[in-house]
């Protein structure tokens, strides 16, 4: 469908939804809901294009309370993605008081008006003045009305791995545009989103010598829930729209 391509190019599959596949497959390596995915990292090596993928998967160790595994994501014989996944058990939690930033204060969502533009069925409500091209720190609401994978919801942990490629254009754009593309991104997640709406905040962005990493903290509609980071390259094809 025309939502799933990439701004980057018409016949490119979004990055983000790499990184929805990749999800989706590691939570199809178990089926005890107490060991939950907390670390997702994301190699995007080639260029997605908008064909057919198929997604294998292998558990590189199935421990107690840890396990990890490897996602390979491929466009017929060539391999376009890879992922590695950290998944633990929870537990009770000590009750011991530890430093934390401060939660953000944004409306809800439905506060919001919609942006100009058609995105099909991926939502977004802009909290920053000036949307995404602007050299103040961003904010942003994002959700998928749309199915991953036809006839499936996507879990909570899939929504949170797709809002986790816009750290790329929140944290490393600017007045200028967007003038880098993430090779990557890391997801971290203390626990699964409540909400369907999924909100980002800039946390940071360091460049030199044409490489950028840009984060971002993470939260549903009742609070932080994880951070994402991006690694990214200086583009030819500067976005701005």
């Amino acid at each position: 469908m025309p939502e799933a391509r990439s701004p980057w190019a018409d016949d490119m599959l979004h990055g983000r939804l790499l990184a929805g596949l990749a999800a989706r497959a590691v939570e199809d390596t178990g089926h005890d809901s107490e060991i939950r995915l907390v670390r997702l990292t994301v190699d995007m090596f080639r260029t997605p294009p908008m064909t057919a993928y198929h997604v294998a998967t292998r558990v590189i160790r199935d421990g107690r309370r840890v396990r990890v595994a490897e996602v390979s994501i491929r466009s017929a014989d060539v391999e376009v993605a890879r992922a590695s996944a950290l998944l633990l058990r929870g537990g009770p939690h000590p009750s011991g008081t530890v430093w934390r930033a401060p939660e953000w204060e944004a409306p809800p969502p439905e506060m919001l008006p919609a942006p100009d533009g058609d995105y099909g069925g991926w939502e977004i409500r802009l909290l920053s003045p000036g949307g995404f091209w602007t050299a103040d720190r961003k904010r942003v609401w994002t959700r998928d009305r749309w199915q991953l994978v036809a006839g499936e919801e996507p879990s909570p942990t899939v929504r949170a791995a797709l809002a986790a490629d816009l750290p790329n254009p929140l944290a490393n754009s600017g007045a200028d545009g967007l003038e880098f593309i993430n090779a990557d991104l890391t997801l971290l997640l203390a626990r699964p989103p409540v909400s369907d709406w999924i909100g980002l905040e800039v946390a940071d962005h360091l460049g030199h010598n044409g490489v950028a990493v840009g984060s971002c903290t993470l939260y549903d509609t009742s609070g932080a829930i994880g951070r994402s980071s991006v690694c990214a390259i200086t583009n030819t094809a500067t976005l701005r729209e």
